[in-house]
């Protein structure tokens, strides 16, 4: 597989049935529909897996896959993500940023002096945070909101901040 995008982490059976509860990890649920594919991974083991239902239960979903019929195969798939292609990723919506789409964009302030590159927007209680590699091993995390964030560019692959003073040092 080229580039895997996690999208759901199984956690354990739900029931006798073959259901499992999972930890969905993308902002698209609606890609959880009978027929929907997927590769399953855990460590180096790798499996394709076709969902043959999909239902949300509190904070998780319970997932249940073609071929699994009993607690024991889910079982066996626990621990393990689901994901898909990079390919097969949805088309992001206006203003909405993958963090593997920016990874590696140019990070700058806003009178183009370099700050450094962009390596993962991270989920955080407080909100999204941009980690800038800014050079020596140091990784800056950015609040990833507008005002600090002031433009974004797909095309140039180049992010323009206009963090507080000091925010890059801490």
């Amino acid at each position: 597989m080229s580039a895997f995008l996690r999208v759901a982490r199984l956690m354990r059976p739900h029931g006798l049935s073959g259901e499992i509860s999972a930890e969905v990890l993308t902002d698209f649920p609606e890609r959880f529909v009978p027929g929907a594919r997927f590769v399953w991974q855990r460590g180096g083991d790798e499996s394709p897996l076709t969902l043959s239902s999909a239902r949300p239960h509190g904070r998780r979903w319970l997932l249940a896959f073609e071929g699994v019929s009993d607690a024991e195969g889910a079982r066996a798939l626990c621990g393990g993500d689901l994901g898909v292609e990079e390919a097969d990723a949805f088309p992001a919506p206006e203003g909405f940023f993958y963090s593997h789409e920016i990874r590696g964009w140019r990070c700058e302030n806003v009178d183009g002096q370099p700050l450094g590159e962009a390596t993962e927007l991270e989920a955080s209680p407080a909100g999204p945070m941009l980690s800038v590699d800014t050079g020596g091993g140091r990784i800056a995390l950015v609040p990833f909101v507008y005002g600090i964030v002031v433009r974004m560019d797909r095309e140039a692959r180049r992010i323009v901040l206009n963090p507080p003073e000091g925010l890059l040092e801490l």
